[in-house]
Parts: structure tokens; C-alpha cells; sequence
């Protein structure tokens, strides 16, 4: 059964635009763990007056709709009520005119923001076990055994391997399980925490006693708090990697810097259980709409970022795949019916030297929006993100296959767990 899934999207007007951890920590297996978000606060407009709070399965409207107007949910059928007002995506006047994300208010600018949010079938996941269904210390190449994994339908399942991590070319502790679908390991879960005490750190329980963890930075959409990203935080952490989720993404990469000099000082200081097991060379930057512009530029600007994979976001402004050095890469996933649809086309078309890819997810589900739309990527296309990381941060260099040629998994093959396919592009690798 689909995940149901309550969105909620706000489109931030302007510009494009976590010290230490709490208490607040919890380790849990990893497969199919993403829980049920907090709900952004929808009974307060955004700082620009424009709020798009969510609205249940059904299509009835939560709490602090202005109105009635049913705007694209995401790709389970769950729709948002739009407040009348804002601006259209990408940096461009809205016109006045009706459009995919309801009615605009004339001469206003903004790029794009949503406010997603996802809840899990389940909530919870069983760790794989033992026969008598204990795990065996030993057991497994690292002493743990591999923690099971949610299926399409939302139901534990149990790896085919038990040993849980395999170290990748260039050093990086990636988790031996490849399946981008599954969560792979038991993870640390803490909130309250980062640089300003308001993110999320994740990682996996068993960090590694002789390789480094790659880094992985996520923003969040615009409006939204991070927790409504529960479900990719974790995927990512299974899978070997350190995630650090953003507060806000206000689109300038601010945010994601001071992310990542907070993880420098982390790295260094002795007294955190991160001390000395991180690669800050080795970071990718990931997000939702605003997180995707936040992850862009934080690849143009912080020479740590070596790559960055928007979701369901894109700069038409000029597009800032072009200002990416071409020693960096560079994705963009989006929804066949998503606000940010042109967006991210634009942005793509924009790489000149960078190597980039683009990839749209097709034939979804006919809900409000008519298919896939502005949340499918870090839900319904949560994989193509962990795909990414461990290509470009765990040096997996045979999923290159996979998204760039003509026949590779990400460019037309089906989106597993989900119907549709994928529809991909890609240009300047070698």
C-alpha cells in the first residue's frame, strides 16, 4: 500500500534565496524507520504571507487554509490547499493568471519553496535478526546484523546479506546493501542539535574504525522543518553516510556552510562520537525545493561540496548549473507535473562544463496534481538521491551506467516500489 503522505508546499518571495547535541537522540533500525513528520505550523502564514498548509487524503483542508482551492499533492492522491496570493516559481513575475499551483498575485517574485511533509505506512522498522530472532554478536563483518528493510508495500523485510558494511573505492564506509530502495542499517537519530540547535544529525550506529564517513548535507523545503524529512534522513544515514539536516534553506548555501563548519568542529573535538570519522572533502548537498537551490549553491560557493542533487527545485534565473565548477557534478530529479517542472529544466539546460543530469519521474499516479508533482522526490523518489550519493560520494563508479548512456536504470527504466518510469538526461561526463 502507498505511503500516504501529507505536503504541504509555501513559496518564499525575495531573493534566492544544526552547538552541540542534545539529549534528544534515538537509534533505530534503519529499514523502513521513517516515521510520521511534524506538520510545519499551518496556522501562521510564512514571513510572506503566502501559506500552503496540507490537507488530509481525502482532500479535506488542515487547519489554517484561507481557502478552499485544492492545489497538486503528492503522487498517493493527498492534495494542499493553496492561500491566494504569492508568486509563481523561479524568480520570474507571476502574471495574475491561474497555474499549476493556483492564482498568482501580479508583479511579485519568488523561487521556489514547498512545504513537504510524509508519513510512513508502518512508523516502525524490525532489525534483521538471528534465527530465534536475536541478533548474534559476530555475526556480520562488523558484529551487527543487517537491520531489515521496508518493502514497497511498507513491511519489514530482511536483506539477502548479513554482513552490513563494505568499504568503497576511495575510502569512504558505505553500507554493503546497494538496494537504493531499502534502508541498509541501524542509525543514530538526534534533533536539536547542528550549529544553531535546531537540525538533525543522523548517522549509523557503527561508524566505522578505519574508514571515513562521507557527508551529506539536506535542505529542507521552503517553510518546512526538517523533520518532515525523516524518511530520506535515515535512507541516507542507513546507507553509510553522516546527515546533517538544515533548520531552513533560505537558497544561498549560509545555512549549509555553517552546517558543515559545525561538522568540522565535531570531527575535531574528542569528546564527540564523531571525532576524526569524517571526510569533509567528500560532501554532497541534497534538498527539497528552497534546499535544492541551498544545495547548488553551496556547491558553487564551499570547495567541500563536491557534488549537489536537487529535488523537485531548479534556478531559471540564468540557471546556476552554469556557475558549478566543471570539477563537481551536479542532478536534479522533478515530478512530470511539479511546480518546479521548467524550472529544473532550465536549470539543467544552464550546465555548460559541469557534468549534470536531470530526471524526471513519469506516469505517476492521476491524484489532484496528475501525476507526479513538487513532493516526489524525496518520497516516491527517494532512491535516485541515495543513488546519487553513493556514486559521487562512495565511489560506486558503476552506477554511472545507471543514469548516463541510454538504456541505464535512471533513464528509462521503472521506478521500483512505485509505477512510472523514470526519464533521464545527462551531459559532459565523459
Amino acid at each position: 500500500m502507498a505511503k500516504k503522505k501529507l505536503l504541504s508546499v509555501v513559496v518564499l518571495t525575495g531573493i534566492f534565496a544544526l552547538t552541540s547535541c542534545d539529549d534528544s537522540e534515538s537509534t533505530v533500525a534503519g529499514p523502513g524507520s521513517e516515521t510520521t513528520p511534524q506538520i510545519a505550523d499551518l496556522t501562521t502564514s510564512s514571513s510572506d504571507g503566502f501559506a500552503l498548509p496540507g490537507s488530509s487524503s481525502d482532500g479535506t483542508a488542515l487547519p489554517g487554509s484561507s481557502d478552499g482551492l485544492t492545489i497538486p499533492g503528492s503522487s498517493s492522491g493527498t492534495s494542499q490547499q493553496a492561500g491566494i496570493g504569492g508568486a509563481d516559481i523561479g524568480g520570474t513575475p507571476a502574471t495574475g493568471s491561474s497555474s499549476s499551483i493556483g492564482q498568482a498575485v501580479p508583479g511579485s517574485s519568488s523561487n521556489i519553496g514547498g512545504a513537504e511533509a510524509n508519513s510512513s505506512s508502518n512508523g516502525q522498522a524490525t532489525p534483521g535478526s538471528s534465527s530465534n530472532g536475536q541478533a548474534t554478536p559476530g555475526s556480520s563483518s562488523n558484529g551487527q546484523v543487517a537491520p531489515a528493510s521496508s518493502s514497497s508495500a511498507g513491511q519489514a523485510t530482511t536483506p539477502a546479506s548479513s554482513s552490513e558494511v563494505a568499504q568503497a573505492s576511495g575510502g569512504i564506509f558505505l553500507a554493503e546493501g546497494k538496494e537504493e530502495e531499502k534502508d541498509q542499517m541501524k542509525v543514530v537519530y538526534k534533533t536539536r542539535t547542528g550549529w544553531d540547535g535546531e537540525g538533525i544529525l543522523a548517522y549509523p550506529e557503527q561508524l566505522s574504525s578505519d574508514k571515513k564517513h562521507a557527508v551529506v548535507v539536506w535542505g529542507p523545503g521552503g517553510g518546512e522543518k526538517p523533520d518532515a524529512y525523516e524518511g530520506m534522513i535515515r535512507r541516507l544515514a542507513s546507507h553509510g553516510f553522516v546527515v546533517i539536516a538544515l533548520k531552513e534553506s533560505p537558497g544561498d548555501a549560509s545555512q549549509a556552510m555553517k552546517a558543515l563548519d559545525w561538522l568540522e568542529q565535531q570531527n575535531k573535538d574528542s569528546n564527540s562520537p564523531l571525532n576524526g570519522k569524517l571526510d569533509m572533502n567528500t560532501v554532497g548537498c541534497s534538498g527539497h525545493s528552497m534546499g535544492g537551490l541551498e544545495s547548488e549553491q553551496a556547491a558553487i560557493k564551499d570547495k567541500r561540496v563536491i557534488t549537489a542533487f536537487l529535488n523537485n527545485s531548479g534556478d531559471r534565473g540564468g540557471g546556476a548549473f552554469k556557475n558549478i565548477p566543471a570539477t563537481k557534478t551536479a542532478g536534479v530529479v522533478f515530478g512530470e507535473k511539479g511546480m518546479e517542472h521548467d524550472n529544473a529544466i532550465s536549470d539543467y539546460r544552464s550546465a555548460t562544463s559541469v557534468p549534470a543530469c536531470m530526471i524526471e519521474m513519469t506516469g505517476g499516479p492521476m491524484n489532484s496534481e496528475g501525476g507526479y508533482g513538487h513532493g516526489s522526490g524525496p518520497w516516491d523518489g527517494m532512491a535516485i538521491t541515495i543513488a546519487w550519493m553513493r556514486w559521487h560520494l562512495g565511489g560506486e563508479d558503476f552506477r554511472k551506467a545507471d543514469f548516463v548512456g541510454t538504456s541505464g536504470k535512471y533513464i528509462n527504466g521503472n521506478i521500483i516500489g512505485k509505477q512510472g518510469k523514470w526519464k533521464g538526461e545527462c551531459k559532459n561526463f565523459n
